[in-house]
């Protein structure tokens, strides 16, 4: 499969045209690869570390969920990572691409990986943005669990450095329904208590928006940016794996940005 054929396949199942106006999803940079065959690098950003390794991996394709440019550069000088990154893809020959707001929206997106890891039932949408599409995921568990059997299958299934959670009166409490939104979903508390769920699972929450969420009776779950949103980019592996791909893989290189000292 080329990589010309590889875009069109993603975007019949991800357009990029539902990304959100201040988003950046599609193409980012292309060197002139679109009739190569697809040798992809699989990421959640791409990072310097990332074409270093698609370098020595000689692949010629990126594919990253949180987009190279974000906020248009006003310059690009020798020593930036930007610029480094683009003097590198276009020295190499190697594509970026990026599934970002519309990718999260999707079946196996971002949302979606994360209900399917905690067994969520009769799975919905907590935002609906068109026909059985939207942000966040909400659910049932099935048997309902306690909240610390619920925090502890995160645990173990996520393997977040650092797990945060409300305050809570009684970790014995039984959750039937959960809701989920994979990166940065606190701007949805107010939507996701709409939903009836008892617990929130996403990431990149602040201070007073646990007080929010507490003063709403609702349960909220920061894992972590990378947690939630890394399972998804495996996913997308396995998805592309099914396609015959001349060569897939997963990077080895991705980061987490944050450490915890213990």
């Amino acid at each position: 499969m080329k990589i010309a054929d590889l875009i069109t396949w993603f975007e019949a199942w991800a357009n990029p045209a539902w990304c959100e106006s201040w988003d950046n999803c599609g193409w980012q940079i292309e060197p002139g690869v679109l009739h190569e065959k697809t040798r992809v690098l699989v990421c959640l950003t791409p990072t310097l570390a990332v074409m270093q390794e698609a370098i020595a991996l000689n692949a010629n394709l990126i594919f990253a969920h949180h987009p190279l440019i974000f906020t248009p550069p006003k310059s690009l000088r020798s020593g930036e990572a930007i610029a480094e990154m683009i003097r590198l893809a276009f020295t190499h020959n190697i594509g970026i691409y990026t599934d970002h707001t519309n990718f999260d929206q999707v079946q196996d997106g971002t949302a979606d990986v994360l209900a399917q890891i905690l067994e969520l039932k009769e799975v919905t949408p907590i935002v609906p943005t068109q026909a059985g599409l939207g942000y966040g995921r909400v659910g049932l568990l099935e048997p309902f669990l306690t909240l610390q059997k619920l925090l502890a299958a995160i645990q173990t299934r996520l393997a977040p450095p650092h797990l945060i959670f409300s305050p809570t009166a009684d970790l014995q409490q039984t959750i039937s329904r959960v809701a989920v939104l994979g990166g940065s979903g606190a701007s949805y508390i107010s939507a996701v208590a709409k939903t009836g769920a008892q617990a929130y699972l996403t990431s990149d929450c602040k201070f007073h928006q646990f007080q929010e969420s507490r003063d709403r009776n609702l349960i909220l779950i920061d894992a972590g940016h990378y947690a939630t949103e890394r399972p998804a980019c495996d996913r997308l592996v396995q998805k592309f794996q099914s396609l015959n791909l001349d060569w897939v893989k997963l990077s080895q290189k991705d980061e987490d940005f944050r450490q915890f000292f213990a």
